[in-house]
């Protein structure tokens, strides 16, 4: 990053009859937020336009042809939406959910083109899009299959101190016991170890793992999950230098308070990791690690049944900006930290020790 350049912030729109542009809006209707970062949205400048008369918004933006014409005091908008599109609010449809695929899929090239740092995401849906060719059930796993890395994608959950990870996401529960195996979690325990060192900056991090069973199981009676899947992971975690504990019940743990003693939680499914979160934190987050892109989402949704009232709250989103600033820093950091290490050296021999020894003799002389 040059010095002294503000982050660029990528925000994807959304699906525009969401509460998308109502909580960007006023966002960055606070001038300090364009003090930190230089805002980018890719969207429709008309449909911006609409809501803001409609809600009634102070924010000024600007329409740029691309990203690289962004001014740093000011937010910004690239138009990658057909004009032709119309808002109907609270009433999302096929149209809709395609201009907020391409909105997010040019903010994904302008990312690889180096003209933004981070992404936001506004709410979208994906269901109206199904088809042979698009199969994708949430924004990270169709970023993660864009940016050609199967697999590497973690969801972990941002609230009021809490890192809650995902074993599975977006899964019927019916089917998250037979998606759990030993391979799976210690993929995801090394994941969620390595994006707590490097995207949130913890040097030996502590992770609680919960069990996917009431009572953790209760020695096999209330099933075998916790003995032949999550504990065997997790004593090949500790064995690889991984610190994990568990697998604890997660009303136990989150009850209990004892949650404040990790780092971070592995949750075996969506709602055992949310719940928890949105019952402790009012601005939660979603975080996408192991993508090259840092990107970040309110952890809410299109809330159709508020649109048009002006009444949406923006702290959410607020919070994911700052969420994606910060662990962007914390990259940067920890790049800069790693780029020029020093070379390991190791006199295990008395031998190697005399001959280092007589060698400093010999430059003093």
């Amino acid at each position: 990053m040059e010095e002294n350049r503000k982050i660029r912030v990528g925000i994807a729109h959304g699906d525009i009859s969401g509460i998308g542009y109502e909580v960007i809006l006023k966002t960055f209707s606070e001038p300090l937020m364009l003090d930190l970062c230089t805002p980018i949205i890719y969207g429709s400048p008309k449909i911006a336009a609409y809501y803001r008369k409609a809600l009634e918004l102070p924010a000024n933006f600007g329409i740029v042809a691309s990203a690289s014409e962004a001014a740093h005091n000011k937010l910004s908008i690239v138009n990658c939406v057909d004009d032709e599109v119309k808002v109907e609010s609270s009433k999302p449809t096929q149209k809709t959910a395609m201009a907020a695929l391409q909105a997010l899929e040019k903010a994904v090239a302008d990312y690889e083109g180096g003209f933004i740092d981070v992404l936001v995401a506004a709410p979208m849906t994906l269901h109206l899009l199904q088809s042979d060719e698009f199969h994708f059930r949430a924004c990270p796993e169709y970023l993660e299959n864009r940016l050609a890395q199967k697999g590497d994608a973690l969801a972990i959950l941002l609230g009021n101190g809490l890192r809650i990870a995902l074993a599975t996401e977006h899964l019927p529960l019916r089917e998250v016991a037979a998606s759990l195996t030993v391979d799976l979690l210690k993929g995801k325990l090394s994941a969620f170890n390595k994006s707590l060192k490097f995207d949130f900056g913890i040097a030996a991090p502590r992770i609680a793992v919960l069990s996917l069973n009431p009572h953790a199981g209760d020695n096999g009676l209330m099933g075998k999950e916790e003995e032949e899947v999550i504990s065997p992971a997790i004593k090949q975690m500790i064995s690889e230098g991984v610190q994990c504990f568990g697998p604890y019940s997660a009303d136990g743990l989150i009850g209990s308070g004892n949650y404040a003693r990790f780092d971070g939680i592995l949750a075996m499914y969506h709602d055992q990791g949310l719940l928890p979160l949105k019952a402790l934190s009012e601005n939660s987050v979603v975080y996408t690690a192991g993508l090259p892109v840092v990107l970040t989402s309110p952890a809410h949704g299109m809330a159709c049944d508020i649109v048009g009232q002006g009444i949406a709250r923006e702290d959410s989103f607020r919070q994911a900006v700052y969420d994606a600033i910060d662990v962007y820093r914390h990259r940067v950091c920890e790049k800069a930290i790693r780029m020029n290490p020093l070379q390991k050296q190791y006199y295990e021999k008395k031998d190697d020790s005399d001959k280092l020894k007589l060698d400093a003799v010999e430059d003093d002389a």
